[in-house]
């Protein structure tokens, strides 16, 4: 090639080169900040309750919206990196190249406008690749950038991410690590469910809405944000135990402190009018005045349980010393909040009408003995045949006046071990605690040998040998009393035989690890 022909084509090549490295470091950070700048704007809008078709409503399973990072953040960085690629390529395709390039390639302004004069002209033309070719550059340099950050950017969120769901995980792990370590299983206490559940319902305190899986997840890790926009607790760490709790099968409100401390089940078990009721009324009796003594803490677990010991108690005080029969085939049970030092205890007492045990098959409908954790059986030994037998004179007469059960303690156990052996799996461990009741008329009996302080050997003496000896064989541990409700109870309780009273009731607690044992006599319970 002639050197009159390559030096103006070097020279030509030179001044694209050039122009090309100056668009091109023009172009960079230019292409970056309005890349960046759509990229922040397609994240708004920035006015607080203005609409974003974005945002993914309200779930219809759980009404509360979904955590930022499980969806709506992959959907927010998705849309803002197209937003950028649609700012790359409009300012590539459309502005430099298809407007700016075009112009200078016909000897024109990049505004379009025509050359002043030949001379003028033919520099836009001869400048025209050189803009194009640094365009491109540029762009092309930009988009790696950004695509680099993009990636980094979005290493950093999966970070996030995968740590946000490993807190959720172990937050649920603390909390089912804290049911175990505390031996909390949660259950219903309403007849006809009596079921055990994961999680309650919780409903917001601010709408009332139900909310079915209130737990660290896609909702929230620590909190979650209601339907109506108030932070709801997902951990009972964090407070969850504070709000509204619903059976999730029954929809029945259940306790506040359900899932904070151990539930302990104890039917009261005992044929009709053997004294289950006012047993039960004399042991929360007993129970508060221990705790008037500062050696329990003993609160209702609800108003509904305040309500029906308050029912109880005006019965007594103003009756004829009797309680109404229990109407009720499956009961609700009564729950009491027991404490003494660092440990608490959720206590569910039973008391199902009587004419429930004369039936193995309504004893079968009796959900809850699947879950007992001790019994507490009662025997009314004047309803017993053989005892009845014994009496003469007077006694006779007495006895019928303590209106006794018209089924023996005997036949009740029967039908008890029985039933309970096929319920629960676990009869052989299960403590329990026998009370014999009316003791204010045995102790008028002259045909009946006084009860002392072995209560089952005073069983046996009257008959009842062989009760004694299948609660030995049958069950776990067990021990005996023999108290009046009578005296314990009503306008003139003797407040020493309310305490003895709930001594069966403390027994059984103290077998579940509250430290209760202090508060039983050296001579109660011995077998």
């Amino acid at each position: 090639m002639s050197p009159w022909l390559s030096y103006p084509l070097v020279a030509y090549l030179l001044f694209a080169g050039a122009t090309a490295l100056f668009v091109a470091l023009y172009a960079i950070p230019a292409v970056t900040v309005r890349a960046v700048g759509a990229m922040g704007r397609r994240l708004g809008p920035w006015q607080t309750g203005a609409s974003d078709s974005r945002i993914v409503p309200v779930s219809q399973d759980e009404p509360a919206q979904l955590s930022y990072w499980t969806r709506q953040l992959l959907q927010d960085t998705l849309s803002s990196t197209a937003e950028a690629v649609a700012v790359l390529r409009r300012m590539l395709i459309s502005e430099w190249l298809g407007r700016v390039t075009r112009n200078l390639l016909r000897g024109r302004r990049p505004s379009s406008a025509p050359g002043e004069n030949a001379f003028t002209s033919t520099v836009m033309t001869l400048t025209g690749p050189g803009f194009g070719l640094g365009a491109i550059v540029g762009t092309t340099a930009a988009a790696l950038f950004l695509v680099l950050v993009v990636l980094l950017f979005g290493a950093l969120l999966a970070l996030v991410c995968a740590a946000l769901a490993a807190a959720a995980l172990l937050l649920r792990g603390l909390d089912r690590a804290g049911l175990l370590a505390r031996s909390i299983r949660m259950k219903c206490p309403y007849p006809g469910c009596y079921q055990p559940m994961d999680l309650p319902v919780y409903h917001c305190p601010g709408c009332k809405a139900a909310h079915r899986r209130l737990r660290a997840g896609r909702f929230g890790v620590l909190r979650r944000v209601c339907a109506c926009g108030k932070r709801l607790s997902t951990s009972f760490l964090t407070g969850r135990h504070k709000m509204d709790a619903y059976c999730p099968r029954c929809d029945h409100a259940l306790p506040g402190s359900l899932g904070t401390m151990r539930i302990v089940h104890i039917p009261i078990v005992g044929g009709t009018s053997s004294g289950k009721t006012m047993l039960m009324a004399a042991m929360v009796a007993g129970l508060r005045s221990w705790s008037e003594r500062g050696q329990l803490a003993v609160d209702y677990a609800t108003s509904e349980d305040q309500r029906e010991l308050r029912r109880l108690k005006d019965q007594l005080d103003h009756g004829d010393g009797w309680v109404q029969k229990t109407a009720a085939q499956q009961p609700r049970a009564f729950m009491l909040q027991v404490t003494r030092g660092r440990r608490r205890r959720l206590l569910y007492l039973y008391d199902p009408m009587g004419e429930t045990f004369g039936d193995a098959g309504a004893v079968r409908e009796q959900q809850y003995l699947a879950h007992a954790d001790g019994v507490v059986l009662v025997a009314d030994v004047l309803a017993e045949p053989e005892v009845r037998r014994a009496l003469g004179g007077n006694d006779a007469q007495r006895a019928v006046d303590a209106r006794p059960s018209p089924e023996g303690p005997k036949d009740t156990y029967d039908r008890l071990a029985g039933e309970f052996a096929a319920m629960s799996g676990r009869r052989a461990r299960t403590p329990v605690a026998t009370v014999v009741t009316k003791r204010d008329v045995l102790d008028q009996l002259d045909s009946l040998p006084t009860p002392g302080s072995r209560i089952d050997e005073w069983l046996a003496r009257i008959g009842l040998g062989d009760l004694v000896q299948s609660l030995g064989h049958d069950f776990g541990d067990t021990r005996y009393w023999a108290v009046s409700a009578h005296a314990a109870t009503g306008a003139g309780a003797l407040d020493g035989e309310s305490r003895r009273a709930a001594e069966s009731v403390l027994w059984l607690l103290s077998r579940t690890g509250l430290p209760v044992k202090p508060l039983l006599t050296s001579e109660a319970g011995k077998r």
